[in-house]
């Protein structure tokens, strides 16, 4: 059997009880086939990305440690996201999980089901900040350390929550 690879999941949730979405979503990553979840970050609360006209979200980052590839991660993560009762409405919209394969390995992939790394993520203070609470120094394919380029993102808006002030 093949080395097992590194990969980072995105975790977002802003409806029905976001905090427990986050927190059982990363319960059930570990329990994905030929994966396990190693760490994860505080939770952060941020204001959404797309339409203003929705609650905040509840963010965190989970490292896994999984021997799937990333297309058949990416089938498990979609399937989680179904089990919480996601809804694929308007793009940036309220979602009760949203989970994004944002790093696997070193690979760099364009399909059209997915971008590795993922597009956005050098874009995001909450992804980029819970990231580089776990691994600082970790550098995506172009050099660059997640710490660096968390510390270039407007971080206004965004803050670590407990399980009771997360909504």
């Amino acid at each position: 059997m093949s080395a097992p690879h590194r990969a980072w999941i995105g975790l977002g949730s802003n409806l029905d009880d976001p905090h427990g979405h986050v927190e059982r979503a990363l319960t059930e990553l570990d329990a994905l086939p030929l994966t396990r979840r190693r760490r994860a970050s505080w939770r952060y609360a941020s204001r959404p990305l797309g339409p203003a006209d929705q609650p905040d979200f509840v963010n965190a980052v989970a490292e896994l440690e999984t021997r799937l590839s990333p297309l058949a991660l990416l089938d498990q993560l979609q399937a989680l996201e179904q089990r919480h009762g996601r809804v694929r409405g308007r793009r940036w919209g309220p979602r009760t999980l949203d989970l994004d394969l944002l790093l696997f390995d070193d690979h760099e992939m364009t399909t059209p089901r997915l971008t590795l790394p993922h597009a956005e993520m050098a874009n995001r203070a909450f992804v980029l900040v819970p990231m580089a609470e776990l691994a600082p120094a970790l550098r995506l394919p172009n050099g660059r350390t997640v710490a660096h380029l968390a510390a270039d993102l407007d971080q206004a808006g965004l803050r670590r929550v407990l399980p009771d002030t997360a909504e």
